[in-house]
């Protein structure tokens, strides 16, 4: 049986709206202890900065000095309010921000210099997890479903775990519910569902000046326009079975460009929500609920309009125990403790990959420490 260590996850999602960062201690199996999380939110001009690297433009390798340098902040703000230090953690999983994502090509672009936060922190850094599976010929995404198998212990199945950041992807768990060696063999689907916040926190950004539509409020004051959900929804996406993964700027929202304020966020929220809905068709059975995480989750017209449009309740992930917030950052905790030990962190039925496969590259911390090997 392996140890248990504690690990650091790191993760700045496709809404680009800062760094979650979580400490996991566990053997990257089934033994699971969450610790202390927090996130760093990136100023407005840093978000730009992001989104203008989208896709490969603009001056990426400067993007990505200043990633990783708050990065390295993020963990020492992490290791300062835990009461650690480096030498009580075993290692940091650092996905990076994805900046262009073609899984149909065998691209993947995640930057972040794994290198350089090693020197930064003095922790070795586990980083590049997507590229081995799209190189093999996966999606590279969704990589969080073998840490929602793991958190999924004894709840009673078939469960959904929808995390909604920028783009929104599922993890169909079926299985008998009892954790321990038999779960090893759990049936387990994921897939990217379509749009996430990223539509909606443009939209208001662009209407509003701020990032967010805080609170649902300005889609609340809409109205859907059904004619323009319709155009939206008639994207062959949908129908491609899963496995199957998307790039933030995958779908064509220019039907919404005519539409009042209020009404557009009304739509994209109304977009995001059916997306959701329309993954339920390619579920293996029909699941007892589903479990909400990411940023999603506090968006009340994104969550009212989830359960309109859902067949089972759709609860906030701390309904079960979890904190919704941290969930990424240590699922890739997780999957830097696997990769470590060269364990899969993806599977034929989360990315399509041919077979099991591990994946991430070790970027070593030059420092000593005691019992290090």
């Amino acid at each position: 049986m392996a140890e248990l260590g504690w690990a650091i996850g790191l993760m700045s999602g496709t809404s680009c709206d800062g760094i979650d960062a979580a400490l996991l201690r566990g053997d990257g199996e089934r033994r699971i202890e969450a610790g202390p999380s927090l996130t760093l939110p990136y100023d407005a001009q840093f978000r730009a900065q992001l989104r203008g690297v989208m896709g490969g433009k603009g001056d990426v390798a400067a993007a990505e000095r200043t990633l990783t340098e708050r990065h390295a902040a993020a963990v020492a703000a992490l290791l300062q309010q835990a009461g650690l230090s480096a030498a009580d953690v075993a290692l940091v999983g650092f996905h990076g921000q994805t900046i262009l994502h073609d899984p149909a090509n065998r691209r993947t672009w995640q930057i972040g210099d794994g290198a350089l936060l090693a020197r930064l922190t003095g922790l070795d850094v586990v980083y590049d997890f997507r590229s081995a599976d799209v190189a093999a010929g996966g999606q590279g995404a969704p990589l969080a479903p073998l840490y929602h198998l793991a958190l999924a212990g004894a709840l009673e199945r078939p469960i959904a775990v929808l995390n909604i950041g920028g783009v929104a992807n599922v993890t169909w768990i079926g299985g008998n519910g009892i954790g321990g060696a038999d779960d090893d063999e759990a049936p387990v689907l994921a897939f990217d569902t379509g749009p996430g916040n990223g539509p909606i926190d443009d939209w208001a950004l662009r209407h509003t000046g701020r990032p967010v539509d805080r609170d649902g409020a300005l889609a609340r004051a809409g109205r859907v326009d059904q004619a323009v959900l319709a155009r939206l929804l008639d994207c062959p996406y949908f129908a491609l079975p899963a496995p199957k993964s998307l790039d933030r700027d995958q779908f064509d929202l220019s039907p919404v460009d005519a539409l009042k304020p209020e009404d557009g966020a009304a739509t994209l929220t109304a977009f995001a929500a059916r997306s959701v809905k329309l993954a339920e068709r390619h579920f293996p059975a029909p699941v007892q609920r589903w479990i909400v995480t990411g940023g999603g989750r506090h968006n009340p017209a994104l969550m009212a309009a989830l359960a309109a449009e859902l067949s089972a309740p759709a609860v906030p992930a701390e309904a079960v125990g979890w904190d919704g917030d941290a969930l990424e950052a240590q699922a890739f905790a997780h999957l830097a403790l696997r990769a470590a030990r060269g364990l899969p962190i993806s599977l034929p039925t989360t990315t399509g990959v041919p077979r099991p496969l591990t994946g991430g590259r070790m970027a070593r911390a030059a420092r000593s420490r005691a019992g290090a090997s």
